[in-house]
Order: structure tokens, then sequence, then C-alpha cells
């Protein structure tokens, strides 16, 4: 019974040769198995995937790009406007640097043209309004003056001329002294250092301008000391504690622009 062969024994052992005759090629190799429908299917996956990320770089890079080059222009217009804007103030302050020059000197000229016609006004009227000097002292140039009649030591004069925020007499330019001469003044202190030894007179001339004018404190003085006078040409020394005229000196202040143009200007 067991050598009978039946004909589905033999057609089953003739198509297990068949496919072991397959497995190899005609050159005796073997030949591999076809990759299955799976595997295709996870490599066209793949391949799409890196498509995608290739195309998804090219667009990133080119939004970096386009990113980049407007931000660089958008970096160009504000430094071409920063330099703008600096020419633009360097300009700006070189203007007001001009025009602050030109209003100053324009303001120098005017306050000197307004200080000539106050002078003028001040020889017709002596208690112009626009006199740059308090009421009853004389105007010079730019310093004011006034004369006291009584007499007083020389340490007592100062004091009467520092209360009225002024000083005694000191001839310091050859305008000064020949407005002093033209004064005729006698018996008057100068504000001359005073001196512990005696001097003997001089000529009231430009040798004056030079000398030693009186800047430190009165409270040093003392009893046997002499103080500068002058005589009307004349300059003397006796005892600071002899009595003298006093005439006192200050700065004047600036003549007002505007007590020149509302004034009326006197008949000549």
């Amino acid at each position: 019974m067991s050598e009978e062969v039946t004909y589905a024994d033999l057609k089953f052992q003739d198509s297990s040769k068949t496919g072991k005759i397959q497995e190899f090629d005609k050159f005796g190799i073997k030949v591999p198995p076809a990759a299955s429908h799976v595997w295709r299917q996870r490599a066209w996956a793949l391949t799409l995937l890196c498509l995608l990320l290739l195309i998804g770089l090219g667009v990133l890079g080119s939004l970096f790009y386009i990113t980049s080059k407007i931000d660089m222009e958008k970096l160009n217009k504000l430094q071409n406007f920063k330099e703008e804007l600096q020419r633009n103030v360097s300009l700006q302050l070189m203007h007001n640097m001009n025009s602050s020059e030109k209003i100053r000197n324009l303001s120098i000229t005017l306050q000197e043209t307004a200080t000539k016609l106050c002078h003028e006004l001040y020889t017709k009227i002596p208690e112009h309004k626009c006199k740059p000097c308090p009421k009853k002292w004389m105007w010079h140039e730019d310093r004011c003056y006034i004369q006291f009649m009584h007499y007083e030591t020389w340490q007592k004069s100062d004091k009467i001329c520092s209360d009225h925020n002024a000083s005694l007499l000191k001839i310091t330019n050859k305008s000064m002294l020949e407005f002093i001469k033209s004064l005729r003044l006698y018996d008057y202190w100068l504000g001359l250092s005073p001196r512990k030894y005696k001097k003997g007179y001089k000529i009231l001339d430009e040798t004056i301008i030079s000398s030693d004018w009186f800047t430190r404190n009165t409270n040093d003085l003392d009893d046997w000391m002499y103080c500068g006078y002058t005589d009307n040409t004349y300059v003397y020394h006796t005892r600071c504690t002899e009595t003298k005229r006093i005439i006192c000196e200050k700065l004047a202040n600036p003549v007002k622009i505007e007590s020149i143009l509302m004034s009326e200007v006197p008949e000549a």
C-alpha cells in the first residue's frame, strides 16, 4: 500500500521541483524573492517626504533671503535717514551759531548807538532819564562820579563811598585823567593806598595812572599813615586822620535802549 503513488502526489512533487528550479537563473545564481507591496509603499512615502522637505527648505531659504533683503533695505534707509538728520542738525547748529553771532553783534552795535545818543541827550539835559547813573551823579564814559562838599577823614570818606556801592576816586586811564582835571578839584581825597612815609607832591599827569591804588581793608590803617589827595593839578600826601572833601566813583549801568526810543529829542 505504501508503494502506491497517486496522481496527486506526483503533481505535488513536480510543482515543488519546478518552484525550486525557478529560484535559480541560467547562471546558477539564486534570485532574491520580489519586494513586497508594503515596502514599496514605504519607499514611495519616504521619497515623497524627502521631496517635501527639500521643497520646504527651498521655500524657507527664499523667505529668509527675501526677509534679509527687506531688512537690509530698511537698515540702509535708516542709516541714510540718520546721516541726513545729522547733516540737517549740523547745518541748523551752524545757522543758529551764525544767527546768534549776528544777534550779538547787532545787540552790541545797538547798545553802543544808544549810549552815544544818550550821551548827547545828557549833555543837553543832565538828568535825562536815559542817564545810566543815579540822580545827581556825573556820567563820564563807563563811570559815575559824585562829589560831597563836607570834610571827612580818609577812612570815613572811604566808608561813605562804600555805602553808595562806590569807591574813592581812582584815575586809571588818560580819558579819566582829563575829565578829572576839567573838574578842578580842590582838597579831595584820592583812592591811593595809604603809606607809612610821607611822599613829596607831584603834578597830576599820566604818571598817576600807574600808581598804587587802594584795594585792601581800611581796618589796617593807623593814625600815623599818609593818604593822597588832589589839589587842582597836584597830588599831595597828608595824615589819613586829616579831613578832606570826598569824590566817589562807580561803574555805570548799561544805557537802557527803551529809554532812548521812548524819549523826546530835545530841541537844538
